[in-house]
């Protein structure tokens, strides 16, 4: 139901954003504020401020119209995220849905960058100062950065980077988010989604609910929801209030500024780069402090991108799965999911790091510090962690799956000893609970010359990591067995209960 909010978001940002479109001048020539907002009369500013000021004082309903659009910019992305943690959590993105994952990954850079392209059309104060950090970032890459910068720009800043945004924001990312979500609900009819095990009726061999009517009717019901909170929080809540920042200028910044949450982690990341990294090299100054945060999260999102295919090399398992994983049954994909969500949380919030330093009065260089050791230790952390809880969580399961669930019911045995009933789990919960997966891992193997290279065993060794600290599946026979005895202990308790009575 996330791809539901993500499609009401994306109905909310286009119907907002063609309405936008017949009021917004993208123009960075200066002109004179004559407008309803008294604080700013006279100052210079761009047109495209100006526009904005107009939607947002003299266009009748152009307020509710901005935020609206601006607050569905923000759900959307964290909706895509929740869809990617849990495709990623239940296993939802191997064969034969890998193409669904690359789908949402990209709808999901895509919503990043439309997001960003229309933070700055405003240009005002606070939209300027991200700018000008783009604009640092870029001529800080070596041989490329100064031609990036003008390519971008067009010159100096500001240049025309309101005219190079505009048509990146009306026109490159709606065509790209129609035409990602189309090919996504066209391989999602296709595929049709996979479910857990042990639900739906099984006699007739059917999962899920019919889509007509119940499917489309929770979905259509979510999507009003979804729509009509937007817009009530539109109306109630202020957001992006440019006439309080000002107009952009080159020789200002906004004094706190922030970009917005789903690009911290990007700020985050250039934060926590010690100082004084920076060395000169062929004749020219290599930053440190802006190649390796560059280069940590484009290994970060590449990872993110690649993971169904590099988890079933490292498995060998390219069989197609209809059945989802329960995420404590994959405790080594389980953990790795949690890693990556500690660090990209440490650097999400150390894009606050002056923020928590003057709030909670401490050093910023301890606030630094601290998510310095989050991005680098905490995720080993995490990771050790939840793997030795999907492993207790399994050993629960188990236990629950030969020995049944307690009742809490206490008898009393003819020989004086006081035993509690345990009810046995009924056929679909035995089969959830049953179901942990079978994958094994990958033997090194020599090639037609009886050699070992160098990929077979680095892939024999993540494939034994991956599937290590997890309990082994119980033989059907076994299984059969155990609860053939639990159904005779459960008759024998209930007739010393009667006897009793």
């Amino acid at each position: 139901m996330f791809g539901v909010v993500s499609l009401a978001c994306i109905a909310v940002i286009f119907i907002s954003g063609l309405f936008l479109m017949f009021f917004y001048a993208p123009s960075s020539t200066p002109v004179v504020y004559r407008g309803g907002y008294e604080p700013l009369d006279g100052a210079t500013m761009s047109k495209a401020m100006r526009s904005t000021l107009a939607i947002s004082f003299e266009v009748q309903g152009g307020l509710l119209m901005r935020q609206a659009h601006h607050w569905a910019a923000l759900l959307l992305p964290a909706a895509l995220i929740m869809q990617l943690l849990t495709s990623f959590f239940t296993g939802a993105f191997r064969r034969p849905r890998r193409l669904g994952w690359v789908l949402l990954f990209l709808l999901l850079i895509t919503a990043l960058v439309g997001g960003w392209s229309g933070y700055a059309l405003p240009d005002d104060m606070l939209s300027g100062t991200g700018l000008r950090i783009v604009e640092g970032i870029v001529l800080g890459i070596p041989v490329v950065g100064t031609w990036l910068s003008t390519l971008l720009f067009g010159g100096e800043f500001p240049g025309q980077i309101i005219e190079h945004l505009y048509p990146v924001h009306v026109a490159i990312v709606p065509a790209l988010l129609i035409g990602l979500l189309a090919l996504r609900i066209r391989a999602g009819y296709l595929q049709k989604p996979a479910q857990f095990a042990g639900r739906g009726r099984t006699e007739d061999n059917v999962v899920g609910v019919p889509v007509l009517p119940n499917a489309a009717a929770r979905a259509g019901g979510l999507f009003l929801i979804v729509t009509a909170v937007i817009l009530l929080v539109s109306a109630t809540v202020t957001i992006s209030p440019i006439w309080l920042y000002g107009p952009s200028s080159g020789g200002n910044a906004s004094a706190g500024s922030q970009p917005d949450w789903y690009t911290g982690f990007l700020d985050g990341a250039l934060r926590l780069v010690p100082p004084g990294w920076e060395f000169v090299w062929l004749g020219r100054t290599w930053t440190l402090a802006i190649l390796v945060p560059l280069a940590v999260v484009g290994v970060y999102l590449a990872a993110v991108l690649l993971y169904p295919f590099v988890e079933e090399w490292i498995t060998g398992d390219d069989r197609d799965h209809n059945i989802l994983d329960r995420p404590r049954n994959t405790s080594t994909r389980t953990g790795i999911g949690v890693a990556g969500i500690v660090f990209y949380g440490a650097l999400w919030g150390a894009g606050s790091a002056d923020l928590v330093a003057t709030h909670f009065h401490v050093g910023v260089e301890s606030v630094v510090a601290f998510y310095q050791a989050a991005a680098v230790l905490g995720p080993a952390l995490a990771f050790v962690v939840t793997r030795r809880v999907c492993l207790a969580l399994q050993k629960k399961d188990r236990q629950i799956l030969l020995h049944g669930y307690e009742t809490g019911r206490i008898v009393r045995l003819p020989g004086g000893e006081y035993v509690e009933i345990h009810q046995p789990v009924d056929a679909h919960e035995r089969w959830r609970l049953a179901n942990t997966g079978d994958g094994t891992p990958v033997l090194a193997r020599p090639d037609e010359r009886g050699h070992v290279g160098l990929g077979a065993r680095a892939r024999a060794g993540l494939s034994r990591f991956f599937f290590e600290d997890r309990l082994t599946p119980i033989p059907p026979d076994e299984l059969s067995q155990e609860l053939r005895q639990l159904s005779d202990d459960d008759v024998d308790e209930s007739a010393y209960e009667a006897s009793i009575r």
